[in-house]
């Protein structure tokens, strides 16, 4: 019969082996957090000490002298969280789960279930049961995040977001470019007049969209008309009109409830009409599922998952005290071709 297994090494092991007290030992692997001078011989003796003996912190001692629980909260506005994969926010919160477990951290969801301020006010109060927190949502409340920021607590926004100035991390995507490049295909293609459809919200996301569109419009010479809509105002009338007007091209905006682009949609069922050919349809986004029967919409990629894993990254490394990590990051959004961009009729 073999013998008994052997324990796991200790710290203990590794200070006699290399000679040294245990509390060396301690500030070495600890990263000598209290600042004590050590010498590199020193430090070397008790790193090599450590590898010999195949020494690996016990995770639950090492939490607990960071006070660290290793738990990133995710918070979103949503009256109900969003599992449905034809959800916007369902890619987010992919990418937000691969990159956690790849950092070795379990996730606590939070979601504002109540509609009064105090309600919202409380759920943000218990964010801080994790080591920090990630949000989505197309507003910053300012007031919360303002304290958290103050108080040093870890919170990254998925999504651009300057409404505290420079003060608030976040992972965006480039909606200006993408916009931009939107309106250059549709003057390449031959359109002169342009409507851009937009709801009434000015979501720092509305506000680039609306900036690429309008700067592109202007260098490429082309006529561009913002309209906003509810989504209620746009039927069969309004689109003739437009199209009556001399519009070849209608730009909508993307958001998580898509409002101005299923307007026009559903406006152009009833009047018998197509994209492209009798206007061409250009969506500043993409829809996350596409509906049965309709053509693929012309736009850009919004990277999703890949903004949740680089909003998961500079989170730890907020966590972790890394100042080397850039704390604003915003992604290239790829274009779509679609179905429904072509020439001016």
């Amino acid at each position: 019969m073999s013998g008994a297994r052997s324990s796991r090494p200790t710290q203990a092991d590794i200070a006699r082996l290399a000679g040294v007290s245990q509390p060396t030992v301690s500030l070495v692997l600890g990263g000598n957090k209290a600042g004590m001078t050590l010498s590199e011989a020193t430090r070397r003796k008790v790193l090599k000490a450590a590898e010999s003996l195949g020494y690996v912190p016990d995770p639950i001692a090492r939490r607990l002298s960071r006070r660290q629980n290793n738990l990133l909260g995710l918070y979103t506005f949503t009256a109900t969280f969003p599992t449905d994969v034809q959800h916007s926010y369902y890619p987010f919160l992919v990418g937000v789960e691969e990159e956690s477990a790849v950092q070795g951290y379990d996730l606590l969801l939070f979601t504002s279930s109540s509609s009064t301020e105090s309600g919202t006010n409380e759920v943000l109060n218990r964010v801080r049961l994790a080591d920090g927190c990630l949000f989505l949502g197309r507003h910053v409340p300012e007031a919360a995040m303002s304290r958290f920021l103050d108080d040093g607590y870890p919170v990254v926004y998925i999504g651009r977001h300057d409404e505290l100035g420079e003060r608030l991390p976040y992972v965006g995507a480039d909606y200006v470019s993408a916009s931009g490049a939107v309106v250059r295909r549709l003057a390449e293609a031959g359109h002169r007049h342009l409507l851009y459809l937009r709801e009434h919200d000015d979501a720092p996301a509305s506000v680039d969209r609306e900036a690429g569109v309008v700067a592109a419009a202007t260098d490429a010479g082309v006529r561009a008309e913002v309209v906003r809509t509810d989504g209620g105002d746009v039927d069969t009338g309004r689109l003739r009109a437009w199209l009556d007007a001399g519009v070849t091209a209608i730009v909508a905006e993307e958001t998580d409830t898509d409002i101005a682009v299923s307007a026009v949609e559903c406006a152009a069922r009833s009047a018998g009409l197509r994209c492209p050919d009798d206007f061409s349809l250009a969506l500043l986004g993409d829809r996350v599922g596409r509906s049965p029967g309709l053509p693929a919409l012309s736009g850009f990629a919004i990277p999703r998952r890949e903004m949740g894993r680089a909003a998961v990254r500079i989170l730890t490394g907020l966590v972790a005290g890394d100042e080397s990590v850039p704390v604003r990051q915003v992604l290239p959004c790829p274009p779509l071709v679609g179905e429904t961009v072509g020439p001016p009729p």
